[in-house]
């Protein structure tokens, strides 16, 4: 899978996704400066929200419309998506501004007039929310677009997950990715259960990653080790900013450690490898071998006196401890001396 010319996979470092959703707090300075600290921090993307109020709710005091419980307690959906959306016609400017920061930027349409829309702003791919990954003919249409899609699964079932694989491969979804999540705001680390990460791709075939919404890096870090190519946070200025999503989000300085360590995280994942690595070279000397720790005469039959395994690694290997004891001396062998074959003659 590839966003625009960065190759998304196991062989590539993870791709950092810092999701803005509503933490510019109502200000286009602020959404822009959290562009800036997202290209500055190492992210590979920024990702935006596109709905509007009345686009992904109605306007209703209604009990079901009405928040109970976590962050948003008391509120009604449609005056929190008020508060939270960001506004259509900043999109272009946050485009033009991720652009001349180097840094891909991309959104979440929340319904087909929003997917045209990202479209003929030029969005090089879509993401499907946890909440809409159950919108079947939402991700039919999204996909319709023919750009690649990444689609979270908070909340979602293994049918589900699966009904919306399908549904972006009839809408011609290609270039697919998963991401496991758990939606809760913050989401404890313990509900994450990473292990499902391998099952997701050995399951889907294609790449899986994590919208992480734990209060810190370990996670995101611990799913690198296990498989994930996408790793996705929300990101603000300030945890402290008072808007819907800052207290639940990384800071500036969070969001480089993020994109450092996962990335040294993929770093020490590798490939098989038995042979002596680059940093070991040097200290290979240091291993143990077989070396004379008394005088030898000439002649002498060696015995357990006379060798011994010890440090540094310049004589026998200590497996040949065996070969070396009741060998002759060929010469007399200095106390002090590697152990090398041809210093001996051995019994066979």
């Amino acid at each position: 899978m590839k966003i625009e010319n960065r190759e998304i996979g196991r062989h590539q470092p993870p791709y950092i996704i810092a999701e803005l959703s509503a933490n510019h707090n109502g200000s286009l300075e602020t959404a822009c400066k959290v562009v800036d600290e997202a290209a500055k921090a190492g992210a590979d993307a920024v990702k935006l929200q596109t709905y509007t109020a009345d686009t992904i709710t109605i306007k209703s005091d209604k009990k079901e419309f009405q928040i109970k419980g976590g962050l948003w307690h008391g509120r009604t959906l449609y005056d929190l998506y008020e508060q939270a959306y960001t506004p259509w016609e900043w999109h272009a400017v946050l485009f033009a501004h991720a652009k001349k920061r180097g840094i891909t930027i991309f959104s979440s349409p929340f319904d087909p007039t929003a997917a045209d829309f990202l479209d003929e702003l030029g969005a090089p791919a879509f993401k499907i929310a946890s909440f809409e990954a159950i919108d079947l003919p939402l991700i039919r249409y999204v996909a319709g677009k023919r750009k690649p899609m990444i689609i979270s699964t908070g909340m979602a079932n293994l049918e589900e997950i699966e009904e919306a694989v399908q549904a972006a491969r009839e809408g011609g979804c290609e270039e697919l990715a998963l991401l496991h999540c758990v939606s809760g705001y913050p989401a404890p680390p313990e509900d994450y259960k990473l292990a499902t990460i391998a099952d997701m791709e050995r399951r889907f075939g294609v790449p899986i990653g994590l919208s992480d919404h734990t209060l810190n890096n370990v996670s995101a870090v611990a799913a690198v080790a296990l498989g994930a190519t996408v790793i996705e946070k929300h990101f603000t200025l300030d945890r402290n900013g008072g808007g819907p999503d800052d207290s639940f989000s990384l800071e500036p300085s969070d969001l480089e450690q993020l994109c450092r360590d996962a990335r040294i995280a993929w770093e020490a994942i590798g490939s098989v490898d038995y042979g002596l690595k680059s940093s070991e070279r040097s200290n290979a000397v240091f291993r143990r071998s077989l070396y004379a720790v008394q005088d030898i005469v000439k002649g002498s039959v060696i015995t357990e006196e006379h060798v011994r395994s010890i440090r540094p690694g310049y004589g026998l290997a200590p497996k040949h401890l065996n070969q070396v004891i009741g060998s002759i001396a060929r010469e007399d062998i200095p106390r002090a001396s590697a152990m090398r074959w041809e210093l001996i003659k051995t019994k066979s």
